[in-house]
This record gives structure tokens, C-alpha cells and sequence, in this order.
């Protein structure tokens, strides 16, 4: 549909693009054929990547810590809103935490806040409606949980995080349409947790005690998910 302007000026900040009007229309006479009762048609124009640089460019930085030993495992999850990914702060909504949790769980102590548990797949499972910098504490906060294990130790696994935000993005693009004839009538700016990757260290504890003395471990693992 859109092909660079090769008449007009490029630079590093901004490109043009064309658009091949024949074809355009060509295809949403297609699309409305198919869909006759749609009041308005999505159309695919340009599609880009952009590379993240760390976990400055992550609009919401974490760090998960497990400590525990053969009968009981804590959980934390350190969550810090960041204005600084986005090219204009933009609440992320629908916050989802999931964390598998294996040891045969006997019993969940502590849940802070309240969270959801799932016996099978042994999952806990964190919502958060929505999360800025207006939020308390500036959009910083913990989640935490406690379990008495009956097969432990717990063994760190992936954290798998979601949301979504709107009226932003991720890599400042925006779009203006040039000439005659036509005009933006709507512009949408959305991001969603999965397109970028986010890097969380797990550091976990064991200790043990025996009548012959006492040993401990420690051990970090760095995760990406993706």
C-alpha cells in the first residue's frame, strides 16, 4: 500500500511514504464486499520494529526474588511504573502477574495484595487495573507471597507479565498525512505487553540444618521474557 517518496526528503527522524491510491481502493472494495455491514475497515499501512535498549526502554521494570528452604518458600515482586520508556506517560491497564509455584504447596500463608491461586497448574496470579505515576507511591510497589511447601524447595520459575496501554507508544513514531483531498480523522496510539523483551533477575535462597552443622546456597539466574 505505502512505498517511500523517493522526491521528497529523508532523514533519520522522519520518513515519507506514498500511497498507492488505485490499489487502496482496490482492496477496500474487496474488504467491503466481504464485510457489508461494517461501518468502517482496518487497513495495515506500515508496519515497524524498534530495538529496545535495556530496561530504561521498559515501561514497567521488575524484580522477582525467591527465598525459602524445604517447608515453607517467599515470593516477592518488585514493580516500578517508568514515564521514561514512553514518549508520553500513559497508565498501563490491565496488569497481569503469573507465577508458577512448584513443592507441593500444603498451604498459601500470605497473599499481599489479595491474589488468585490456581491449584492445577499451581499457578498465583497478581491483577493490577491500572498502574501511573499518579499511582501511590508514584506507581512503585510489591507483591508478595508465602507458601508452606510439602515437597520443597520451591524451584525460581518465569514470570509472565501483561498489559496494555493506550493513547502512547513505545517509540515516539507519529504520523502526518500531507496534501490535498484527505484528512486523519482518528489517530490511535496503543502498546501492549510482548513486543519488547524484559530482563528480570531471580535470586533465590536455600538453607539447610542437619546435627552436623549447617550449609546455605545462593544462586542468581537471569531470565528473558519475551
Amino acid at each position: 500500500m505505502c512505498f517511500p517518496s523517493a522526491s521528497l526528503t529523508q532523514s533519520s527522524n522522519i520518513k515519507e511514504f506514498s500511497v498507492n491510491m488505485p490499489n487502496l481502493m482496490s482492496h477496500l472494495k474487496k474488504i467491503a464486499e466481504q464485510k457489508p455491514q461494517a461501518t468502517y475497515y482496518n487497513v495495515d499501512m506500515i508496519k515497524y520494529q524498534v530495538s529496545a535498549e535495556g530496561i530504561q526502554s521498559t515501561p514497567l521494570n521488575l524484580a522477582v526474588s525467591w527465598r525459602g528452604d524445604a517447608n515453607c518458600t517467599d515470593l516477592r515482586i518488585d514493580y516500578k511504573y517508568n514515564t521514561g520508556a514512553m514518549a508520553a506517560p500513559a497508565p498501563l491497564h490491565n496488569i497481569v502477574f503469573v507465577v508458577p509455584v512448584d513443592g507441593g504447596i500444603a498451604k498459601l500463608q500470605t497473599m499481599i495484595p489479595p491474589a488468585t491461586w490456581t491449584p492445577e497448574p499451581q499457578t498465583i496470579q497478581w491483577k493490577i487495573a491500572s498502574l501511573s505515576h499518579r499511582s501511590d507511591n508514584g506507581g512503585v510497589g510489591a507483591l508478595l507471597g508465602r507458601f508452606q511447601m510439602t515437597e520443597g524447595p520451591c524451584k525460581p520459575s518465569q514470570l509472565s507479565v501483561q498489559f496494555s496501554s493506550e493513547g502512547s507508544t513505545l517509540s515516539g513514531c507519529d504520523i502526518q498525512l500531507v496534501g490535498t483531498g484527505y484528512r486523519l480523522s482518528l489517530v490511535k496510539k496503543r502498546f501492549a505487553a510482548g513486543p519488547f523483551i524484559i530482563i528480570i533477575m531471580l535470586l533465590y535462597y536455600y538453607s539447610s540444618s542437619s546435627s552436623g552443622g549447617s550449609s546455605s546456597k545462593s544462586n542468581a539466574h537471569s531470565i528473558i521474557l519475551a
